[in-house]
Parts: structure tokens; C-alpha cells; sequence
């Protein structure tokens, strides 16, 4: 038995199809609501933080890195490095001593720039990205090294 399919039918799958993803929309949404404010963290942003932040927006680091997968794709990912490279046993002191020995001279080898940071900078981008590593990112990036 062969059906006509009519304008009808049509404009009931069209409408019953836009108020289910609709409906699905609003779920998904009300759920994203409800789950941020427990991943929130920013009553931990500290003033050395902040600098932090700027000396990594100043320096344009998100021009070749990623950090939680948003930016560049030329240098490793950065929001876990932290924790990567040994967290509360060195993990701050392995990032300051990273960007002070760059450029490393190793050929065939992508460099970072040395930009001739202070102490209290690399103290600054030290604490930003110890206070991005923890970040409750919903496991993202999901390869370890980004």
C-alpha cells in the first residue's frame, strides 16, 4: 500500500521534531546551569594569579599553546602541566625552570622564545597555571599531554 505523504505530514514531523530538540535543549541547558557552580573555583583567583593571567595574555602564550584545549596547536597543552610535572613535588618549579632555560638551542626542535621574565613573574605564571590544573575540566583534554 503506497501513502501519499502530504503537506500535513510534513509540517507535523517538521514541528514535532523542532519541539523535541527544543524540549532537549532546555534539559541540556538547565543541567549545564545546575552542574557549573560546583566546578566554579574562582573565589581561589589571588592577586599573584591574576598576574599571572596577564603576564600569559602579555605575552601572547596562547598564541602556540592550549590551555584546556582552547588556542594554538604548535606548542604542548598547558592547563594540566602542572599536575604533569609533578604537582605540589616540584610541579611550580619545573614551569619557572622550563621558561627560563627556553630557547634550549636543540635543533630540529620547536623553541618557546625566552621572554626574559622576573622572578615574580614566573612566581605569577607558576600559580595560573597551578590554579588552572585544578579546574574540575570534566577530564578534557583527554590525552594527558594535551
Amino acid at each position: 500500500m503506497k501513502e501519499k505523504f502530504t503537506k500535513t505530514m510534513a509540517r507535523n514531523i517538521f514541528l514535532g521534531g523542532s519541539l523535541f530538540f527544543i524540549l532537549l535543549f532546555l534539559a541540556l541547558t538547565v543541567g549545564t546551569v545546575r552542574a557549573l557552580p560546583q566546578r566554579d573555583h574562582r573565589e581561589n583567583i589571588t592577586p599573584i594569579v591574576a598576574l599571572g593571567k596577564r603576564v600569559w595574555e602579555d605575552n601572547n602564550c596562547i598564541g602556540c599553546h592550549t590551555l584546556l584545549g582552547e588556542g594554538a596547536y604548535f606548542a604542548p597543552e598547558l592547563g594540566n602541566v602542572y599536575t604533569r610535572r609533578g604537582g605540589a613535588n616540584g610541579g611550580k618549579e619545573f614551569i619557572k625552570g622550563w621558561i627560563q632555560s627556553m630557547p634550549s638551542g636543540v635543533t630540529g626542535r620547536r623553541q618557546m622564545p625566552n621572554f626574559k621574565l622576573s622572578e615574580q613573574e614566573l612566581d605569577a605564571v607558576a600559580e595560573f597555571l597551578k590554579w588552572t590544573s585544578e579546574i574540575n575540566s570534566a577530564k578534557w583534554p583527554p590525552n594527558i599531554e594535551g
